[in-house]
């Protein structure tokens, strides 16, 4: 047999062989998305998944995603989402709890947001009540050593706690 562009002849080679298999990879956490639901598609129901999940479409139901889930600026979405990670451009009519939270600008959400990190570009909306969650850098602190903020501090006027001329307490004074 002769190479195609060599001129020389090679010897036969066996063309029932195959190269030698190559050893599997270990699972591991997906790169880019596994499950994508397109700007014209609408789904109804619970989704679950293990991998990374794109939402550009209508959706309504729970969300239920061990790894990241991107909302789409088309998207409209009327679920609770658990994920590890949430990024949010479109509407979310629901609860979001993740690890990390991030509303870009185009965000909408009416919902109640749960995170141990949460951050926010501006022009993002949100309706409804943000809550920390145990975060490493509140690990060991103290509450009761931290003071509160001054307005919700008890404060008392100067002229409740100065007496009177006559020796009698300001309050009594003005009565």
């Amino acid at each position: 047999m002769s190479s195609l562009f060599s001129g020389r002849k090679q010897p036969p080679s066996d063309s029932s062989s195959f190269p030698p298999a190559l050893p599997q990879e270990t699972a591991r956490q997906p790169v880019g998305f596994e499950t994508i639901l397109g700007a014209g598609a609408t789904l109804k129901g619970d989704l679950r998944s293990q991998g990374n999940v794109r939402l550009d479409g209508t959706f309504e139901g729970t969300l239920e995603i061990d790894g990241n889930v991107l909302v789409g600026e088309a998207a409209k979405i009327t679920a609770d989402i658990n994920a590890k990670n949430v990024s949010i451009a479109g509407a979310v009519r629901g609860d979001v709890s993740g690890k990390k939270v991030q509303l870009l600008r185009t965000a909408r959400v009416w919902g109640d947001i749960t995170a141990s990190a949460i951050s926010t570009e501006e022009g993002a909306f949100i309706d409804g009540k943000i809550t920390m969650i145990a975060h490493e850098a509140a690990q060991g602190l103290d509450l009761t050593a931290v003071p509160l903020p001054a307005h919700e501090v008890p404060a008392t006027t100067p002229a409740a706690d100065a007496a009177a001329p006559d020796g009698t307490d300001a309050e009594d004074a003005a009565s």
